[in-house]
């Protein structure tokens, strides 16, 4: 499998009408501007106030007029590239492209062999490598999963010496508050070159979640400002569950995401005028037997478009979620809950599709046979839409001519020549007979799946880098980890 970028030329899919479009931008002007958004920080409220904004020290508390708030997230551009370390790997983020990322925040790992178990940092390296070699996924995320075996106050800092030496595509880094996100800038600078050359342009990603309804925290903050002075990308995504975080309706979850979204946005924006910035929707719905996240739902796809049409109205990339699911194993259920997500991104035109391979358990776990699975999944969309010839040697009449009523095209010289690269070809999918399937051990999806990861990891190998900024970067990782208490 070739490592590409899905590029769609289709009109995006749009749900919702131009008026009812409207009348969700409006109801979001209006939480800022009537109802409000806590800010926890007092270095955000100063910069909101200093902007003109209705501050509330004491409460923490901020009224935006939408001229400011649309003014400042104007500032915000289009599209950008974000650099790999391989500049083959490099990937446009914006437009018609869509860009495949790595599941993230996974408390646990899972395989067939090894059960459900919290994820470890061998855990964590193993799943890098997996990324490393599957083509379909774009960016590498940090957090694919939780090492828990490391010190929380030390975990950023193995993340990223990983990310950086296991991998040589896009990455993508974590928020959690100044320190973390000065820790994870500095660990760029020294393999992009320095901070000058961060600034030339983005070398990674990071997501930030609103804490709904209606608050950015501390932590949150901290990474926004760090990063957008930084120059780096902000997926500025509110996680809402309808009927919990926000009222029940779909429209007004995402008319609160949209409020929640745009506040976080020109907030980096005005700390750093035109810093690359993806709007994020991660809006599903609550099972209300349960109480839990329902995922890979009707209600979370509808969310899905109607995000990418209020990204698209302000000219701003857009994030989705490409692999949720509520299943516990790699199933039918895992499977037909992440093409609910999966088709809707593509069709809308979704620019960063979040969690698109591995994602298990409401995202609990990431799962080494669902990635594997869902990178087919990724393969099979990507060949979808790549462009289709029709010419008069595809059309191919002479052959329909040739071999007339009744025959067939096995033997011509047009079969001859492209069946060995005209159809997509699975990797994972089992197209034998019953019989041929049986005398090689009637494996399923899943048990294939996890044949194949198997393989996968015996065959990597590390990407080339220079080996003096590696040995900088380990030392690196080494002094912040002594200067840091555990």
């Amino acid at each position: 499998m070739p490592f590409r970028v899905l590029e769609n030329n289709l009109p995006p899919m749009q749900l919702l009408s131009a008026e009812q479009l409207e009348r969700i931008h409006e109801a979001s002007m209006r939480i800022v501007e009537e109802i409000g958004i806590d800010f926890l920080d007092p270095e955000a409220l100063s910069i909101w106030e200093d902007a003109g904004a209705k501050v509330d020290h004491a409460n923490q508390h901020v009224w935006i007029d939408r001229a400011l708030l649309l003014d400042a997230v104007s500032k915000a551009p289009a599209q950008f590239t974000l650099r790999a370390r391989n500049p083959a790997h490099s990937v446009p983020v914006g437009g018609n492209h869509t860009v495949f990322v790595s599941t993230s925040g996974t408390a646990f790992a899972s395989d067939l062999d090894r059960g459900r178990r919290p994820g470890t940092l061998a855990d964590m390296h193993e799943l890098m490598k997996l990324v490393q070699m599957c083509p379909p996924i774009n960016v590498l995320e940090s957090q694919i999963t939780e090492p828990q075996d490391v010190p929380v106050t030390h975990r950023h800092l193995e993340r990223g010496l990983a990310i950086f030496t296991l991998s040589d595509k896009p990455v993508a880094q974590a928020a959690h508050g100044r320190s973390v996100a000065t820790d994870c800038l500095a660990m760029a600078s020294i393999v992009f070159g320095g901070e000058a050359e961060l600034r030339k342009g983005p070398v990674f990603a990071a997501i930030v979640n609103a804490n709904s309804p209606l608050r950015w925290d501390s932590s949150m903050i901290g990474g926004i400002l760090t990063y957008a002075r930084g120059g780096q990308p902000l997926v500025v995504t509110p996680f809402i569950l309808a009927g919990a975080m926000s009222p029940i309706t779909m429209a007004a979850a995402v008319a609160q995401q949209n409020a929640e979204a745009l506040a976080g946005i020109a907030l980096a924006q005005l700390v750093n005028p035109g810093v690359p910035i993806i709007y994020g929707g991660f809006t599903t719905n609550t099972d209300m037997s349960s109480g839990s996240p329902a995922f890979g739902t009707p209600e979370g796809a509808w969310a899905f478009f109607a995000g990418a049409q209020l990204a698209r109205r302000y000219g701003l990339p857009y994030r989705g979620s490409g692999g949720l699911n509520t299943s516990k194993v790699p199933d039918a259920q895992a499977a037909f809950e992440t093409q609910m997500c999966l088709w809707p991104t593509v069709l809308s035109h979704t620019n960063w599709v979040q969690h698109a391979a591995g994602w298990l358990e409401s995202g609990l776990v990431c799962s080494y046979e669902k990635l594997m699975l869902d990178v087919e999944g990724l393969a099979a969309m990507q060949h979808l839409m790549q462009p289709v010839e029709v010419s008069d040697a595809t059309l191919a009449l002479d052959m329909i001519r040739a071999v007339g009523p009744g025959g067939h095209h096995f033997g011509t010289e047009h079969t001859a020549a492209r069946y060995q690269n005209e159809f997509f070809r699975p990797i994972l999918a089992d197209r034998q007979n019953i019989g041929a399937w049986e005398e090689h051990g009637a494996l399923d999806a899943a048990q294939r799946a996890n044949r194949l990861w198997k393989e996968l990891l015996e065959h990597y190998e590390r990407p080339a880098g220079d080996p003096a900024v590696e040995q900088e970067l380990r030392e690196f990782v080494e002094r912040r980890k002594a200067e840091i208490a555990v």
